[in-house]
């Protein structure tokens, strides 16, 4: 069996919901990949013969009593990870064991890194526009290039996922709100690119729902770790239209009108708001120990 920088330390947390189909070949493949510390395989709730096909194929399954979501199945493998590092993969072969190893040997002088899926690998024309316009926003709010939010497809060290583990959402969020927090935390991010295969099975993804949830936790997150970036545009062109108003009519009618003072009262209070939030979010890392 070959063997991989940082395998032998690396967990592989497999969330699996109804995936019977390909669960087995998915754990075949990345046993006889590298010599990995363990491949743990989260079956959540199915009604299939997931976990059966998964332990026969070696992983060791932990099954969740009921569907809980995808982001509860990772919290539930981050949990029971033995491992210092962990690779979070889909259970329906969309991802190669080599691209596994590979976003594994970049742990160390990164706390996490993303497979990033080129455009061609995003299975619908609707989804890859959908993630594009996540990837613009994300990056405008954290100041820095995102290309791939939304891939499941990552390796992280297990100690730094347990430090945002209560923020992580039970549903499909789970990747977008890790990649944001450990961006606005200041730890280091690699977005490594893959391609990944058409996957196997029905997705389990509703793009309208889901869309919507994506967007919801992005900026639930960059409220949490940097509320500045939502609150001061806003505050910035509730003053631009009031004031500009303002003087139109003191040039037009010679007075201001209340519109124009509660714009700008608006902006007052948005921006007070936003500062106040934005000192909140900073003593949530008081006390962190440096690294």
């Amino acid at each position: 069996m070959a063997d991989a920088t940082g395998a032998a330390d690396t967990s592989i947390l497999i969330p699996a919901y109804n995936e019977a189909a390909a669960i087995g070949a998915v754990v075949r493949d990345l046993l006889t990949s590298a010599g990995w510390r363990e491949i743990l395989v989260i079956d959540d709730g199915s009604t299939d013969d997931t976990g059966a096909q998964a332990a026969a194929a070696g992983a060791r399954v932990i099954r969740h009593p009921y569907n809980k979501g995808n982001g509860a199945a990772v919290k539930t493998g981050i949990r029971h990870a033995s491992g210092a590092q962990v690779l979070i993969i889909d259970a329906d072969g969309q991802h190669a064991p080599a691209d596994a190893i590979r976003l594994v040997s970049h742990l160390g002088p990164y706390d996490l890194v993303v497979g990033a899926r080129s455009p061609r690998s995003q299975a619908t024309t609707a989804r890859r526009l959908g993630n594009s316009l996540l990837n613009g926003i994300a990056s405008y709010l954290t100041e820095q290039r995102i290309p791939d939010l939304t891939s499941g497809f990552r390796a992280a060290r297990r100690d730094c996922l347990l430090e945002f583990l209560h923020l992580l959402p039970n549903g499909f969020s789970t990747p977008t709100t890790t990649t944001l927090a450990f961006m606005k935390a200041g730890y280091s991010v690699r977005f490594e690119p893959v391609e990944a295969a058409q996957r196997r099975g029905e997705s389990k993804i509703r793009l309208g729902a889901d869309g919507v949830s994506f967007f919801l936790i992005l900026l639930k997150v960059i409220t949490i770790f940097s509320p500045l970036r939502i609150f001061l545009p806003i505050s910035l062109s509730a003053f631009v239209v009031g004031a500009a108003y303002a003087a139109w009519t003191i040039a037009t009618q010679s007075h201001v009108t209340n519109s124009s003072v509660l714009l700008i009262l608006l902006s007052v209070v948005i921006f007070l708001v936003g500062l106040i939030s934005e000192q909140i979010s900073s003593l949530r890392f008081e006390g962190r120990t440096p690294r």
